[in-house]
């Protein structure tokens, strides 16, 4: 799936309708720690793994760009330190100039008021004034993996982010897995509709009957349930 098209389908879709698709396909949602918010109000972008793992200097992110693609998105590892901001407006801008659709960063981010003023999306663990003091060994994978919380992505993997987070998934998969999250939003579009209209979520979703066949069947779950109806809720 090319620059465009990945921007365009996920313009139309949330986070959590991928996750929920993620449900559906049997495959592993792999979300960056809740911490990892946006740093600009009502940041959005989807693009290629552009990876990084930052020990104390800006060189790694130049060397970076050396090598992305327009609409990459630069994710860097800092190993969700909080005594540290490892991207600051001049790592934003470059980025931006490079063509790159924002920052994801497993750590801190300064010089807010400036990013803002960029406009590039940002996610961070949040905002310190002190940039690194340190420079460590840089590790032989500095340019090919950077680890976000529980997962480590690299340049096969995708990064979605909205409002309700970040969310990692496999570039071979998106495009399957976006199909997915369309119909479970139309899906829900669809239920939202007839709640306003009056028909209750309960009525469209026949949970009278889910609870009569649960009492003769204990195990029967509600999500099997919703998969015989075709009703979304859950995934």
């Amino acid at each position: 799936m090319d620059r465009q098209e990945l921007r365009k389908r996920f313009a139309a879709l949330t986070t959590a309708h991928v996750a929920d698709a993620c449900v559906r396909a049997g495959a592993e949602v792999r979300c960056a720690p809740p911490s990892v918010r946006t740093a600009v109000p009502g940041g959005r972008l989807a693009g290629r793994v552009a990876p990084a793992r930052h020990t104390g200097s800006v060189d790694v992110f130049l060397e970076a760009f050396e090598s992305t693609a327009p609409g990459d998105v630069l994710v860097v590892d800092n190993g969700g330190r909080l005594d540290e901001a490892c991207v600051g407006d001049l790592a934003a801008l470059e980025a931006q100039a490079a063509g790159l659709e924002g920052i994801v960063v497993w750590g801190l981010h300064r010089d807010t008021a400036e990013i803002r003023a960029i406009g590039l999306p940002v996610f961070s663990m949040g905002a310190t004034p002190p940039g690194p003091r340190r420079l460590d060994e840089r590790p032989h994978d500095a340019l090919t993996a950077a680890t976000v919380g529980d997962w480590t992505v690299g340049r096969d993997d995708v990064v979605l982010a909205d409002d309700d987070g970040v969310l990692f998934v496999p570039l071979g998969q998106v495009g399957e897995l976006f199909d997915l999250a369309e119909t479970i939003r139309d899906t829900e579009h669809r239920q939202a509709e007839r709640i306003r209209a009056g028909v209750s979520l309960r009525e469209q979703v026949r949970f009278g009957t889910y609870l009569a066949d649960r009492r003769r069947t204990p195990s029967l779950t509600f999500r099997a349930h919703l998969r015989s109806v075709g009703g979304a809720v859950e995934e």
